[in-house]
């Protein structure tokens, strides 16, 4: 019998093996759950928000486009990868173990391809991929020391020698559940209608609140003069480099267009820089002060320099970037301005104005982005689909048809 840890082997490397496999396993589980949670999530409390850091942060991962394969999260093959090294490690075969040291291969291939799109590309790690990774790497290290034919002086035909029938029948079974994962996206989808209705009854449930003692001045959508005369009034709480802060942007750029002239804007500048920032013990996004006296130094070019930083989000965090920013614009002098700083300082000094939310922050604001709608206050962000219907209903309640429209979507209270 050809020697190898799942079948003559070490009892105990079987079972770390074993184990690895299962924590594959329970990572994809938890990757696929905070996709959908991030991308439907069933709640007004469930929106994401850069509350871990900058670069450790699942959210990038969940709203990029390698999130999904047509439709079917990118955790799936990952949580079939994982079963299928539990199932060898407790069916051993030849057959199987060969199978098994391919695919140990394919996944670590696959598995440094994201690392580096993550890290070069996003930016960002999510925490849940990277315990995907760790036990990759275990496993594969395992096929590499006790696997099947290590004796073999040839590597490469050692880890290419799979079974074909039983490759066939993994693809098989993984396509059929990749169908099934699929139409579960679709009615994922389907059902935001649905849950769209519930998200606007519970926008309307959420504590009113004050506006902030300085509403910015620095909008990125103007409707009317004065910000209280729009339908819809939103005091943004955003950080230039906080990724899900470029999410909302391009939610909010959409609706800026459905929702022209009943829609007011005003950008808080809320950095969580611990150069300027002390309402808030993060010190995620270095460079994030700076970008932010630049867009507030010369009021009349704020929009152009904000949409510039979004739409070069990647590149932003660059110091030599930031610095041809500065120069593009002619605001070189916004860093060392003092009333520019004493500005943006006042501005994030109202985060200190709210009531905590939770214990284990010190102030109501605390992570970015934060929006203050129409006096009710959402931490996070929210699909396309959520903030379109809660957007409709401001509206409707602006123009006079509130009664019937709220009667229908708010519970009434006794």
């Amino acid at each position: 019998m050809n020697k190898t840890f799942t079948l003559n082997g070490s009892l105990m490397t079987r079972i770390f093996s074993f184990f690895s496999g299962i924590g594959m396993i329970v990572f994809s589980f938890l990757t696929i759950r905070h996709f959908f949670m991030a991308n439907y999530p069933e709640t007004i409390f469930e929106g994401s928000f850069c509350d871990i850091s900058a670069f450790l942060n699942c959210d990038s991962s969940a709203f990029s486009s390698i999130s999904q394969i047509s439709g079917v999260p990118l955790g799936y093959f990952g949580l079939i990868m994982g079963s299928l090294f539990a199932l060898g490690m407790l069916f051993p075969s030849p057959r199987f173990d060969r199978t098994n040291t391919f695919l140990s291969l394919l996944n670590l291939l696959g598995v440094i391809g994201l690392f580096m799109y993550s890290v070069f590309i996003l930016n960002s790690l999510c925490l849940l991929c990277l315990g995907y990774y760790l036990f990759s790497i275990i496993i594969f290290f395992f096929f590499w020391t006790y696997g099947i034919d290590r004796k073999m002086p040839n590597i490469m035909v050692r880890f290419t020698r799979p079974s074909i029938k039983l490759l066939t029948t993994f693809a098989v079974v993984a396509l059929a559940g990749a169908y099934g994962f699929r139409l579960f996206h679709e009615s994922k989808k389907e059902a935001q209608t649905g849950n769209a209705m519930q998200i606007v009854k519970q926008y309307y449930e959420l504590p009113k609140v004050e506006s902030p003692s300085i509403v910015s001045p620095y909008w990125t959508a103007k409707s009317t003069e004065k910000f209280e005369d729009a339908a819809i009034q939103i005091i943004e709480y955003a950080d230039f480099l906080c990724p899900d802060c470029l999410y909302l942007t391009q939610q909010l750029d959409r609706l800026k267009k459905e929702f022209d002239g009943k829609i007011n804007i005003s950008f808080q500048f809320f950095p969580l820089d611990a150069r300027c920032n002390s309402v808030v013990d993060k010190n995620k996004h270095p460079g994030a002060c700076d970008l932010s006296y630049m867009a507030a130094y010369k009021p009349e070019k704020f929009l152009q320099i904000h949409d510039e930083i979004f739409a070069n989000f990647e590149s932003a965090r660059s110091p030599e970037w930031r610095r041809g920013l500065a120069r593009k614009y002619g605001v070189e002098e916004a860093i060392n301005d003092p009333k520019i700083k004493e500005i943006i300082q006042q501005i994030i000094n109202t985060g200190m104005e709210y009531e905590k939310t939770s214990d284990r922050y010190t102030h109501g604001i605390r992570s970015t982005p934060t929006m203050i709608m129409n006096n009710r206050m959402i931490i996070g962000t929210l699909p396309y689909e959520y903030l379109k219907a809660i957007f409709q209903a401001l509206v409707e309640e602006h123009e006079g048809g509130s009664k019937k429209f709220i009667e229908n979507w708010v519970p009434l209270r006794k």
